[in-house]
């Protein structure tokens, strides 16, 4: 039986949206990262800051294609082009970052834990594993009513600067100390070999905020025509294929990372991007506009939590985690993502 000529193209223009995602992200964080250390900025706090909302760019401009289609049509109208409004779908946005932090702990740890045994850095399991429980408890009790008004946005948003500003605190004690992680050293060699001229930079930046516009609204307008020929809520296509496409430039930074055996990218990587997602996505989208959930259900919130809690005995034991860790992890992802698709809900 041969798929409806419709549904082809949409599946064409939602594959062209995630590459889109994928290489926007990988642009702005390379001309961001660049163009910050030119101007003598810390290379830790520009993957604090720079790489943290680059590779979380993706599911911001998601949620917010989501959740406000009309605030993101802006610039097309202001540009004199003519743009037609569509209904707000919050369950995207929901199901987008509940999704990315179930893979981005299951399957990003996971898979990199298979190719080689991640070593856990002991400032992970004092500091990030804490505040990542915690804005993930916090987030948990502002859903009990499956809702996410514009002031719990703004404390999640007070949130993410309260973390960055401890952040780039920590990371001045430590360059007083003379020293420097891992992440430290991986941004500044990634900024020598493709650093450019400042003018480049400023392009890359550009052109990364521009194909991850284009991408999010192709992943999300064509997300939905998929789901509906499907006749499958939304939030099954946000929890799954939305939520693996916006997380791809974590995955890729972390399999690279895992074959040149640098844990401390690994699980900087995937554990900040989650409490990025947390805090600053979700934030910022409830604080342009209120969001309720009608199809996330407790199911997907406990997994995201409790693979949140069950990380840290992983982490803790033996202070890595290993490849048979690592099978579990990934078991984990392909079974929820398997449970979603069985279980319409």
């Amino acid at each position: 039986m041969f798929l409806r000529v419709d549904l082809i193209i949409h599946f064409l223009w939602l594959t062209g949206g995630l590459a889109l995602l994928y290489f926007g992200a990988e642009w702005l964080v390379r001309g961001a990262s660049c163009l910050a250390l030119r101007l003598g900025i810390s290379p830790l706090v520009v993957g604090l800051t720079v790489v943290a909302f680059g590779t979380s760019m993706p599911e911001l401009l998601v949620c917010l294609k989501a959740n406000s289609p009309d605030i993101m049509s802006l610039p097309a109208v202001w540009c004199g082009f003519q743009v037609d409004y569509v209904a707000a779908s919050p369950d995207i946005a929901f199901g987008n970052i509940v999704g990315s932090n179930i893979f981005n702990i299951a399957l990003i740890l996971g898979v990199s834990a298979m190719i080689h045994p991640i070593v856990i850095n002991a400032q992970l399991i004092r500091r990030e594993m804490p505040i990542l429980i915690v804005s993930s408890g916090v987030f948990l009790v502002m859903m009990m009513d499956m809702n996410l008004s514009r002031w719990e946005g703004g404390v999640l948003v007070l949130g993410i600067l309260i973390y960055l500003m401890m952040s780039f605190r920590m990371s001045q004690k430590e360059s007083g100390l003379g020293q420097r992680s891992e992440m430290e050293e991986e941004v500044m060699e990634e900024a020598k070999k493709g650093g450019g001229s400042p003018l480049v930079n400023i392009l890359l930046i550009t052109v990364g905020i521009g194909a991850l516009v284009l991408g999010a609204g192709w992943l999300v307008n064509h997300g939905e025509a998929i789901a509906r020929v499907f006749g499958v809520p939304e939030v099954i296509i946000s929890l799954t294929l939305f939520a693996l496409g916006t997380s791809l430039p974590e995955l890729a930074t972390s399999v690279v990372a895992a074959l040149k055996k640098e844990g401390d990218i690994i699980t900087g990587n995937a554990i900040g991007s989650c409490i990025f997602n947390l805090l600053a996505v979700m934030g910022v989208t409830a604080a342009v506009n209120p969001l309720r959930a009608s199809n996330v259900s407790w199911v997907d919130l406990g997994v995201m939590m409790g693979l949140t809690v069950l990380i840290l005995p992983f982490m803790w034991s033996r202070m890595k985690i290993s490849r048979v860790e690592g099978v579990i992890l990934t078991g984990i992802a392909i079974s929820y993502s398997v449970m979603v698709i069985v279980v319409q809900r």
